[in-house]
C-alpha cells in the first residue's frame, strides 16, 4: 500500500484531478498522519481540521462541477506559524503572541490556497525565528523524525520535520539566516530560500526586513517547483514593497541536463573549522554526482565569506530590535496586569512576553543602534555586506552555480549547544546567501556513515536565476537517486487507500 509519505505534490494533484482519490480522503489521511505521528514529533503549534476539510470539500466540488483544479489540488501544507491565515493563530512560538487570532491571510499562504492547497496547521519554530534549533519556542520543542532525541533544526524545525515525518506533502518557511536550508539539512528534505524579493512576505511576521525571505519545503525538488510556481504566480504583490515579478515556470526546464554547466567550489569553506568529516564527504559526493552528469567543478573564491557571521550578527538584531518594538502588550499579546502606570505594563510586558534568546538579540540590537555604537558596528557591517554581495557577483562570472555544505554537522541532541555564540555558527554556510540576497537550495544526499543521520549538500545561486538552481539541485537530486549519494531511507508514516484501492 503506497501512502501519503511517498506520493509527491504532482502525484497528488493528479491523482485528485483524475479522480483516483478526493481531496478529503488525502486531507483525512494527512490528519491521520498527523494524529500518529505528534506524539513523538510535535511539529505543529495548531492544526486546522476544519480548513483543512473545508479546502478539500471545495476542491472535490470544483472537480464535480468540471471546473478546472489548481496546480497543488487536494495536497496538504503547513504554515510556519509566523504567516498569518485567517481562522488561526499566529504566536510566532512566543507567549507575547499566545492566543493571537490572525485578522488576515498573508500572500504566500493565500497563493498555495488558491493553488488548491489543504492548510493542515500552523508548524511549530524558535520563538520569533530566532534560533537554529527549535528549542527557543516558547510551547515545546519539536523533535528530529529521524532521531526524537535530537533537533530539527531552526528556525522553521517545524515546517521541516512535518515534511520529513510524512504529516504533510509540502510545508512553507522563513529563512533569515538559514531557517530553511538548516533545518531542511538536519531533516533529509529539500528546502530552498528564493532571491530575496521573488517571494511576497506581506503578512509574514518580520524578523530581520532586509534578510528574510519565504520559501517552501518537499521531499522531493519537483515539489519544491510546483511550490515555487503558487508562490510567484500571479507576479509582484502590491502589499509588498520588495516584491519583484518572477515570470517563470520553475518546472519547465527542471530536467535540464546539466552538461557542460559550471560548479563553483569554494575550497576553503570545506576547510572550515566545525565542519564534520561525514559532511565533507557528502560535499565530494554531490561534487562527483554532478560530475557524472557533464557538469565542470571550477574553484571560486568568496574572500570576504568569513566575516558573513560577524556582519549579519550586527544587522540581524538592528533588523529585529526595530521590528519587534511594535509588541508591546497593549492592544494584544502578553499584558502584564496591575501596574501602576503605563509604562510599568509595558516594560513587565516585554520582559515577561518574551524568550531568553528574544530578548538577547533585541538588547543586542539597540545597543548596536544606540550613538557612538552605531558608526562603530552598524555601518561596517554594512560595508561588509557590500563586499560579500561583490564576491558573490565576481564568483558567479565563472560558474553557473556554488556547491557547499548546507549544515557544519548533521543534528545534535538537545541541550548539546547552550552557548549562543556556538548555536549561531550552526548557519556558517547559509547566511552568506542572505546577506547578499541569492538563492540557496538544500538537497538531500542520504545518511551520513558515522552518524546514520541525513546530510545535504546546499548549492547557491545568483539574484534572480532560482529556476537554473532548482535545474541543478534536481541533477544533484538525479545522482542521488541513481545511486551515487550516501544512501536513501525516510521516517514512515502511515498509509492511506483511495477509493479504487491503493493510491499509487
Amino acid at each position: 500500500m503506497t501512502g501519503l509519505d511517498q506520493l509527491s505534490a504532482a502525484q497528488i494533484a493528479a491523482g485528485v484531478a483524475a479522480g483516483d482519490f478526493s481531496a478529503a480522503e488525502v486531507a483525512q489521511a494527512s490528519l491521520s498522519a498527523v494524529d500518529a505521528r505528534e506524539p513523538e514529533v510535535q511539529a505543529f503549534l495548531e492544526i486546522s481540521a476544519d480548513l483543512a476539510l473545508a479546502a478539500a470539500r471545495e476542491t472535490d466540488g470544483r472537480r464535480a462541477r468540471g471546473e478546472g483544479l489548481g496546480p497543488l489540488a487536494g495536497v496538504p501544507v503547513a504554515f510556519k506559524d509566523n504567516m498569518h491565515l485567517v481562522g488561526t493563530h499566529t504566536t510566532c512560538a512566543s507567549r507575547m503572541l499566545e492566543g493571537y487570532g490572525s485578522t488576515f491571510t498573508a500572500t504566500c499562504v493565500q497563493r498555495l490556497l488558491d493553488a488548491g492547497a489543504t492548510p493542515v496547521g500552523k508548524a511549530n519554530m524558535d520563538e520569533f525565528a530566532f534560533g537554529s534549533s527549535t528549542e527557543s519556542s516558547a510551547f515545546h520543542r519539536t523533535n528530529n523524525p529521524w532521531d526524537t532525541e535530537r533537533v530539527p533544526g531552526g528556525s522553521s524545525g517545524g515546517s521541516a520535520a512535518a515534511v520529513a515525518a510524512g504529516e504533510v506533502t509540502l510545508s512553507l518557511g522563513s529563512d533569515t539566516g538559514g531557517s530553511i536550508r538548516q533545518p531542511a539539512s538536519l531533516c533529509g528534505v529539500v528546502g530552498m530560500k528564493p532571491t530575496y524579493g521573488a517571494v511576497s512576505r506581506y503578512g509574514v511576521v518580520a524578523f530581520g526586513s532586509s534578510l528574510d525571505q519565504v520559501g517552501p519545503f518537499g521531499r522531493r525538488v519537483e515539489d519544491v517547483a510546483l511550490a515555487m510556481n503558487a508562490l510567484v504566480s500571479p507576479g509582484r504583490d502590491p502589499l509588498d514593497s520588495t516584491s519583484q515579478d518572477c515570470p517563470v515556470d520553475f518546472l519547465e526546464r527542471l530536467e535540464e541536463p546539466i552538461e557542460g554547466r559550471t560548479v563553483g567550489v569554494v575550497p576553503a569553506l570545506l576547510e572550515a573549522e566545525g565542519l564534520a568529516d561525514e559532511v565533507r564527504r557528502g560535499i565530494e559526493v554531490a561534487r562527483a554526482a554532478l560530475e557524472d552528469q557533464g557538469a565542470r567543478i571550477v574553484e571560486v573564491e568568496l574572500p570576504n565569506i568569513a566575516s558573513a557571521i560577524a556582519a549579519y550578527y550586527v544587522i540581524a538584531p538592528c533588523e529585529a530590535f526595530s521590528n519587534l518594538a511594535r509588541f508591546d502588550g497593549v492592544r494584544y499579546g502578553y499584558q502584564e496586569q496591575g501596574c501602576a502606570t503605563l509604562a510599568e505594563q509595558t516594560s513587565l510586558s516585554r520582559a515577561h512576553g518574551f524568550g531568553e534568546e528574544a530578548k538577547r538579540r533585541q538588547m543586542l540590537g539597540a545597543y548596536l543602534l544606540s550613538s557612538g555604537t552605531y558608526d562603530r558596528y552598524y555601518y561596517p557591517a554594512q560595508q561588509v555586506r557590500t563586499l560579500i554581495t561583490q564576491d558573490y557577483v565576481a564568483a558567479y562570472q565563472r560558474c553557473d552555480v556554488i556547491l557547499m555544505p548546507a549544515s557544519p554537522r548533521t543534528a545534535f541532541k538537545f541541550g548539546e549547544i547552550s552557548d549562543p555564540t556556538q548555536m549561531y555558527a550552526s548557519d556558517m554556510f547559509t547566511i552568506s546567501s542572505n546577506i547578499a540576497g541569492n538563492g540557496g537550495v538544500s538537497v538531500p544526499l542520504g545518511l551520513g556513515e558515522d552518524s546514520g543521520l541525513p546530510i545535504s549538500a546546499q548549492l547557491q545561486g545568483p539574484a534572480f536565476r532560482d529556476r537554473q538552481l532548482l535545474s541543478f539541485a534536481r541533477a544533484l537530486e538525479r545522482g542521488v537517486d541513481a545511486g551515487l549519494g550516501l544512501g536513501q531511507g525516510a521516517p514512515v508514516a502511515p498509509a492511506f487507500a483511495g477509493k479504487g484501492g491503493d493510491l499509487r
